[in-house]
Formats: C-alpha cells, structure tokens, sequence
C-alpha cells in the first residue's frame, strides 16, 4: 500500500489530472490574442517540462523560456577560477558540493584541478564542511558556497556553528545570489520576449511569494508561483493564460501547500544576521546585475576567503566560450537546440558551458528528455 507521501505525488502525476489541465489550457489559450512566452525561473521546473513532455501538451502560440535558475549555470568562469586557484594553493582544502565540480573556468574545472594534485573535496551535506575542518587542523577550509535563497539559510548555520565551536580554520567563498534581480535583468533586456513568469517553488519557501510583486508592478507581467509536479506546473499555466486572457496582471501562488506571502521569517532571520547584500555580482550569461548576490557581513569578515586570501585570488571577468549559447539560453533568446556545439561537443560527460553540467540546467535537461518534446505521453 503506497504511503500518503507517495500518493501524493502520485495524484500531481496522475495522467487523467495532465490532460484534463491541459485541455483546459487549450481552450483558454484561444482567447489570447499574441503568443505567451512564460519564463521558468527555476531548473526544477526545466527538469519537470522536459521529463514530462509537457511541452507536447501546449498549442504552439504557448512557450516556455528557460530562464537563469540553477546556480551551478550561472556561475562565472571567473569565480570557478577563484576555488581552482584556492585549491592549488598550498595548505587549503576547497570544499563545495557535488555539482560544482565539473563546472568549467577558464583554465580548468575543479575536478581537473583536483586530477592534478588540487585539493578539493565534493561534499553533499554542508555540514561535512566542519568536520573536514576539525579533522584537518593545521589546514585553512574554505567552503565554496553556492546557491539561491533556498541553500543561503544553510550556509548561515554553517557561519553561526564555526564562530560557536571556534573551527577557527573554516572560511567561507560566498556564491549565494538572488532571484529577484535576475528577472529584473530579464525584463530590462531589450531583445527579451518574455510576457509571464512561472516563479520558483523552493526559493519561494524560504522568501515567501510577495518577492515578485516588484515584478508584476514595474513590468505588468503576472507571476504564478508553481509547484514542482506536472499537474502543478500545467495549473500555473493555466493561471497565466487566464490572467492575460483577462487582461490581468498579478502576482498568484498555484504552490499553496508549502508557499505562504511572508515565507520562512527564522530562515531569512538567519541570513540578514549573516550576510549583507553585494553591490554586484556577475552572472554567466546575464552580465553583471547589481544588488543582485550576498557576502558576509563585516561581523563575519575574519572568515572571508575572498578577503583572507584576496591578494592571490584573480580578478578580470572572463567571458563564455564563443561557441557556447548558455548565456542566451539564460536569457530567453535561444533554446538548447540553437547551439551548434548542443549534443555534439558539448555533452554532460563533456560539458563545454554550466548548462550542461548540471541536472537542473536547460542543455542537460533537454539532451536526456528532448525527445519528449515529440511525443505526447499522455495520449
């Protein structure tokens, strides 16, 4: 007998529930009078699309964009230079998690640095950081932190547990960005096409849904905070064909069941004790984008890896290899399939831009589903 977590998902995937919330969409969608081109920004939802073939499941006139939503493919060449460079540096450990380790610099990724005598470890859990610090002493640990709003309270806890336990050898490289700022480089993008937003789920947790309203306001786009399951996404689209079909613009959350307006106020508690907002950060593929990633704050300085160990560290930003697409893919301006290099030079096992190295990023997701695409699983 499936538990009620199991059937849970079950009922969001259940085919009867998808065609149903597809036939609607459908028939709503005849009422708009130009094409909708809905932007995910999470690669939660990439990963969901293309799984499920929920692109077969829209008229033509209905597109997805797949925006800058998974903070392994936007990462800089020059910030992967920055643990490259850390970890051949004598007497340090980098520490990072799992999927930062094929994400190529501009010389080399993290895993070929460690090929050839860097010393990195790939960790799953966080919290493996102070262990790898308490079990190494007379070496300095910094810990490569990545992510959006959703892994930032983490990394919070991490600072907090290193200043209480005095592991006075853990520092910190602090990658976190925000999303907000990203749609708002999106939307200020003049070739950009995107009318409508299917805003993140785990993000949303943590921020509550009342973080786009800016967007809804400033650009009359509407945003519908989705779940993650096939029925979620496809009643998110639903939701946006309705607000423009009646001429309505708003912010809504389909995800009720775990987003609320204000979100989880420990967590972002957590991080303002923390953290402090950067001037800029430069995203892969949107440039630079200010206000728009955090650092620790000055309390937590004495821990900063980009200020411990800033005289070594490389400064230039470095562009994306000519070939590679990922920058326009972030932006809405092409899809996978628009890069000559797509499934041929660049592959997952051999990935030439960020993405295609993680399982959230647009190439990695259409390359293992893209035939989906052609089939509508559901018939």
């Amino acid at each position: 007998m499936l538990n009620k977590s199991k059937k849970l998902y079950q009922d969001f995937r259940a085919p009867r529930a998808v065609k149903t919330l597809a036939e609607e969409i459908k028939r709503q969608a005849e009422k708009l009078t130009q094409p909708l081109y809905m932007m995910e920004v999470c690669g939660g939802h990439t990963h969901t699309i293309m799984k499920y073939g929920l692109k077969s499941l829209l008229p033509e006139h209905l597109n997805f964009i797949h925006g800058p939503g998974c903070p392994v493919c936007i990462m800089p060449k020059e910030r992967i230079d920055h643990a490259t460079t850390l970890a051949m540096h004598e007497g340090v450990i980098v520490v990072t998690l799992g999927d930062m380790i094929r994400v190529p610099g501009s010389r080399e990724s993290l895993g070929q640095c460690r090929a050839r005598g860097g010393s990195v470890e790939a960790i799953y859990d966080p919290m493996d950081a102070l262990t790898i610090a308490r079990e190494n002493p007379d070496m300095q640990v910094v810990y490569f932190a990545i992510g959006f709003e959703t892994t930032t309270p983490m990394t919070a806890v991490l600072v907090q547990l290193a200043e209480k336990q005095q592991i006075n050898n853990l520092y910190f490289h602090i990658n976190h960005v925000l999303v907000p700022p990203a749609m708002h480089a999106v939307m200020n993008t003049e070739q950009s096409l995107v009318n409508a937003f299917i805003g993140p789920s785990h993000v949303s947790v943590i921020t509550g849904s009342s973080i786009y309203q800016p967007i809804v306001d400033q650009y009359n786009t509407p945003v519908v905070v989705s779940g993650f399951e096939p029925a979620d996404v496809l009643e998110s689209v639903l939701m946006l064909v309705r607000q423009v079909a009646d001429g309505r613009s708003e912010l809504e959350n389909q995800y009720t069941r775990a987003v609320s307006s204000y979100g989880n106020l420990a967590a972002k508690r957590l991080t303002d004790d923390v953290f402090e907002v950067r001037e800029s950060f430069n995203w892969r593929g949107l440039g630079t984008i200010p206000d728009s990633a955090l650092r620790l704050g000055a309390d937590f300085s004495g821990r900063d890896a980009e200020v411990i160990f800033g005289p070594v560290l490389p400064t230039k930003e470095i562009p994306d290899h000519k070939v590679c697409r990922c920058g326009d893919i972030l932006r809405g301006l092409a899809g996978p399939e628009d890069c000559k290099v797509f499934g041929k030079a660049c592959r997952p096992d051999r990935p030439m831009g960020s993405c295609m190295v993680s399982s959230e990023g647009a190439c990695n997701a259409y390359y293992r589903y893209g035939g989906l695409e052609e089939i509508n699983i559901y018939e």
